[in-house]
Order: C-alpha cells, then sequence, then structure tokens
C-alpha cells in the first residue's frame, strides 16, 4: 500500500479540523459552505472553503468515504507528480466542480421560471424574492412569499397579475435557490480520472460488487452514473441531495488538464 505524502496528508488534517470545527460551531456551515450565488449568503471564498466541509457528524460516511479516496488515490498521484503539481490539479477539480455545479443550478433555476417569463421580473426583483425568508417551522411556504412578490408586481408592474401557477414557478425557482453544497467530491472525481489516465489497468473494486474492474473502464462508468443521477434528480424530479454534476465537473476538469497535460507531453514532470 502507498505510504501516505506530504500533501495528502496535510489535505487529510484540514479536512478533519474543518468538519470537527463545523461540528462544534455548526454556524461554520453558513459562511463556508457553498450557496447559490444568488444567495445573500453567497462569498466568493466558500468556492475554496466548500470543498474542505462535509455532511454534519450524523451522515458521517461522507467525509470518511471522501478522505479514503484522498488517501488512495492522492498518494499514488502526488508521488509521481511532486506536491505542487498535485495540489494545483486539486484545487482545480473542486473549482471545476463547483462551476459546472452552479451553472446547472442556474439553467435548472431558470427553466424553472419560464411559466413566470411574462412578468418580466429584473434580476434584482429575482434576488429580492429569493432572499425572501418564507420558511415557516422546517418547511418553505409559498404564503410567506407572496407578499414580497405582490410588492415587487405593485411597485415596478402596475396592471400585471400573478397567476398560481406564476406563483409555484417562483416559488420553486425561490426554494432551489437555497441550496448549498459542501465536499471534496469534485476534487477527488478529478484525481479518479487521473488515476485511471496513468494507472488504466490498476484493478479497482466497488464495495457491494468485490469483482475486480480496471480502473480505464470502473472511472467512466462511475462518472456515467452520476451524469444519468444529475440529470434526472435536477430535471425530472427523482430528488437528490448528492450533488452529481459537481462530481462530474470535477471529473471534467480533471479529464482536460490530464489530456492537455499528456497532449503537451507533460504527463511526467514534477512540480517539487
Amino acid at each position: 500500500m502507498m505510504p501516505i505524502t506530504p500533501v495528502v496528508k496535510q489535505l487529510l488534517i484540514i479536512n478533519i479540523l474543518f468538519f470537527v470545527g463545523s461540528q462544534l460551531v455548526p454556524q461554520a456551515y453558513d459562511y463556508l459552505s457553498l450557496y447559490y450565488f444568488d444567495n445573500d449568503q453567497f462569498h466568493f471564498w466558500q468556492l475554496l472553503t466548500h470543498m474542505f466541509m462535509h455532511a454534519p457528524i450524523s451522515n458521517i460516511g461522507h467525509i470518511m468515504f471522501n478522505m479514503f479516496a484522498l488517501y488512495m488515490f492522492g498518494s499514488s498521484l502526488e508521488h509521481f507528480w511532486g506536491g505542487k503539481r498535485f495540489i494545483f490539479f486539486y484545487i482545480s477539480c473542486g473549482l471545476g466542480a463547483a462551476a459546472l455545479q452552479l451553472l446547472i443550478n442556474y439553467i435548472s433555476i431558470q427553466q424553472t421560471l419560464e411559466p413566470a417569463a411574462y412578468l418580466n421580473l429584473s434580476h434584482r426583483e429575482l434576488y429580492e424574492i429569493f432572499n425572501t425568508d418564507f420558511r415557516q417551522g422546517t418547511s418553505y411556504t409559498s404564503e410567506l412569499l407572496l407578499p414580497k412578490i405582490e410588492e415587487i408586481l405593485r411597485t415596478g408592474h402596475p396592471g400585471v397579475s400573478l397567476t398560481q401557477e406564476s406563483l409555484s414557478a417562483i416559488f420553486n425557482a425561490a426554494i432551489e435557490s437555497k441550496g448549498v453544497m459542501v465536499g471534496a467530491s469534485g476534487a477527488i472525481y478529478g484525481l479518479l480520472v487521473a488515476f485511471a489516465f496513468m494507472f488504466p489497468n490498476a484493478e479497482m473494486f466497488i464495495i457491494f460488487l468485490p469483482i475486480p474492474i480496471k480502473a480505464k473502464y470502473f472511472v467512466p462508468v462511475l462518472i456515467g452514473f452520476d451524469l444519468v443521477s444529475g440529470i434526472s434528480s435536477t430535471w425530472f424530479g427523482t430528488g437528490s441531495n448528492i450533488a452529481h454534476f459537481a462530481h462530474v465537473g470535477g471529473a471534467l476538469f480533471g479529464f482536460i488538464m490530464m489530456w492537455y497535460w499528456r497532449k503537451n507531453r507533460f504527463n511526467h514532470n514534477r512540480w517539487n
């Protein structure tokens, strides 16, 4: 088994410190998780910090699986690449994961808003609506959102009437805008792609299917599953609290970097 390498060790420590700290100070989730950019809780640093945050201890498997994968695949890559190249790749994949997930969220919200397009709400007006407090207990309710929408229509769009369909569209879009993302999974998927590039014939196992599968087959199938799951949950309403497109984004950015490095014969250069 590959000995743990220095940068991987530091990343493990940072992730564990973030995890323990966020359990002791739950408010950390409000500042360090990644919010949708039209949510007033969004801050630019969340693009980086979200990849060191993980689900609460009730879902401890989230950080356990990610850290295990970081150790298993990251150490092999850092051994060949050197620490600087490895951390550049890791952070880039994490940022790519965030970028694609935010883009998909934006597209999904715009599509959800289509029945309300005739209202001609501006970006600023939608921002105000999305950041209205319409939570009652642990649930969102359209009755608390309705007064804000009516106020905006009365002030800026006199004579335009709100239908039940358009109210439902705005309500659902506002709920989508409340979503948050945490976890190193996007960066980990980038590592998986890099591992498959460098060690295509290495045999890997699925926990519930103890049959060895070569990395060059295992990784594409895993990414394909996330792509299908992401499409299903985003556009067909199957529902999921997993940011599947973040996984796909991390893998995509990892693939682009590996393809570029290999094309430019940069694949075996170390950054020490």
